[in-house]
């Protein structure tokens, strides 16, 4: 009995050592899309009421659980049932695709913000106004504005921990089911935690300025104070640019590698120690053209519709 208690122990050991190697091997592969989705998920929470700014951060960040709840599950059944297909000759791709979807959707939004700025400039700044009064009263419930940021920011998480599963799913698929459950789940928290510790903290970097800098600090700290509230308006700023540019980066990755003449054609055009950049920008380019060609599409068919139902 002691013996087979002592060998069940050595395979737990094994096995959390496997799973703790391969994880290490995963978040290397998924720390592009990591920093992607940092800077998306700052700007999609930015804008709140600064005592609710952590609710709101908590809020999205157990919405992301839930998400990688149902992603981990999913992605190891769709795996499963894909190299079951494949075992008996019938090669049918299902990952890819629902990749692929997600990768047009991320591109589509970010062509409708893009166009949204572009086309209603004036109605954005009278918004803003209207939104910092709102903002500054604290008798507006500003409880739908709050909520449509969290279903947002839980919305374009979905697509992208799905992109970071998948990928973190290719770098353990040859290894034993619970090993690959094991990292899957493993990433799915470091990466919750990391992400989510993180927008936490950008959020309330205007609060820590302010604390450091108020009345009775020291020099050093009120300097420092005063830096910070100077810095935070520009890091919101270019975090909000980074996560629109994010949605391209990713989004026409994600649809370049599915399109494997393309992928190979963009491979062999950027060569040299730029590669990397080049790349980039390539898929980010296809990105934008994607998102736009979907947004004119759905534009289209929206406008079709409203005249059949006019004609009717």
């Amino acid at each position: 009995m002691p013996s087979s208690f002592f060998a069940l122990f050595d395979d737990i050991a094994s096995l959390l050592d496997d799973i703790s190697a391969m994880t290490k091997v995963a978040s290397g592969k998924t720390a592009g899309v990591l920093g992607d989705d940092l800077a998306l998920n700052a700007q999609q929470v930015s804008g709140i009421r600064a005592e609710r700014e952590l609710p709101v951060v908590w809020a999205v960040a157990k919405g992301s659980l839930v998400n990688k709840a149902i992603l981990v599950p999913a992605a190891l059944a769709i795996a499963a049932l894909e190299a079951w297909l494949t075992s008996r000759g019938i090669g049918v791709p299902l990952i890819l695709p629902l990749l692929m979807i997600g990768g047009g959707y991320l591109c589509f939004e970010g062509v409708e913000k893009l166009a949204h700025k572009l086309l209603h400039a004036q109605e954005d700044t009278q918004h803003h106004v209207e939104l910092a009064h709102a903002v500054s009263d604290a008798s507006v419930d500003l409880l739908a504005f709050e909520q449509g940021k969290i279903k947002g920011a839980i919305r374009t998480d979905f697509v992208l921990s799905a992109e970071i599963i998948v990928i973190s799913l290719g770098t353990v698929a040859s290894q034993p089911l619970l090993t690959q459950l094991g990292v899957l789940v493993a990433i799915a928290l470091l990466m919750t935690l990391g992400v989510y510790g993180l927008v936490g903290g950008i959020v309330k970097l205007d609060d820590i300025g302010l604390h450091l800098a108020r009345e009775g600090a020291g020099r050093a700290r009120a300097a420092l104070g005063r830096a910070i509230l100077a810095f935070a308006p520009r890091l919101m700023k270019f975090l909000s640019v980074a996560g629109t540019a994010a949605m391209f980066l990713v989004g026409g990755g994600i649809l370049v590698h599915g399109l494997p003449p393309l992928h190979h054609a963009i491979s062999a055009w950027t060569q040299g120690s730029l590669a990397w950049l080049w790349g980039s920008l390539l898929n980010g380019a296809f990105g934008i053209v994607a998102g736009t060609l979907l947004l004119g599409a759905l534009t289209l068919l929206s406008r079709l519709r409203g005249k059949g139902l006019s004609a009717h």
